[in-house]
């Protein structure tokens, strides 16, 4: 075909008392030149949309330029990760992670081999018995972490599971929130505000929040799965 065709029905009702009327649309743009529908490499990218927010997932370059070209990476190395939420029309919103898991699976079961790096409600235990680490933000949409590459599955495939959120920045609580420790301190810190790091004392317990109002569970997050990604003996 020579054209992009977009089709859709408008309904109407005038009343109560009328009955509902259908009336197809149909739309043709001609085609451009090498056109071909937009895909997604699972490789390497995640993207995923509910209401008017857009979460977007992937493995970097070593500088967050863009895109991650490999996804082998040696073991001890970083693994460098962001993540980011498109808003639209939406009140400013921050990004965390709530949870994130690898698996030598690309779905989660009971039966799954699996090592924790986020968990605890945003709590990333990795980084006490590691060098992983948050990375100061660039702008609250976004969030940006490098995982050390870790003695799990060494050779096989290996994919990260997340669960995305996107918070008002106003109200960070022990449930949502961007935790990592510090061995230098032997204290768990809040990513965003060190000040506040109160609240990532539950991290080695048990982490609980406020239930937020306006903001409901569906329009603010999101589950992503990147992978595989290969860790190599050194």
């Amino acid at each position: 075909m020579d054209q992009i065709v977009f089709q859709t029905e408008i309904t109407s009702t005038t009343s109560s008392k009328t009955t509902q009327v259908y009336y197809p649309v149909s739309c043709a743009y001609e085609r451009p030149e090498n056109w071909a529908p937009p895909l997604y490499d699972p490789l390497h990218f995640q993207i995923h949309g509910q209401g008017d927010l857009t979460f977007h997932m992937a493995f970097m370059k070593d500088d967050f330029s863009g895109v991650a070209t490999s996804t082998t990476f040696s073991l001890g190395s970083m693994i460098p990760v962001a993540a980011s939420v498109d808003q639209q029309s939406h009140q400013p919103l921050m990004l965390l992670l709530e949870e994130c898991v690898a698996s030598t699976t690309p779905e989660l079961g009971p039966d799954s081999h699996s090592y924790q790096l986020i968990t605890n409600k945003g709590c990333l235990i990795d980084s006490k018995k590691s060098s992983s680490m948050f990375l100061p933000r660039s702008q609250l949409s976004e969030i940006r972490l490098n995982l050390q590459a870790f003695k799990f599955a060494t050779g096989e495939d290996v994919y990260i599971h997340c669960k995305i959120v996107a918070w008002d920045p106003r109200d960070l609580d022990g449930g949502k929130k961007a935790c990592q420790y510090d061995k230098s301190s032997s204290r768990w810190l809040l990513l965003d505000d060190p000040s506040q790091s109160s609240l990532c004392s539950c991290c080695d317990t048990n982490c609980r929040g406020r239930k937020k109002r306006g903001i409901t569970a569906d329009s603010s997050m999101m589950t992503s799965v990147l992978g595989p990604l290969v860790i190599t003996g050194n």
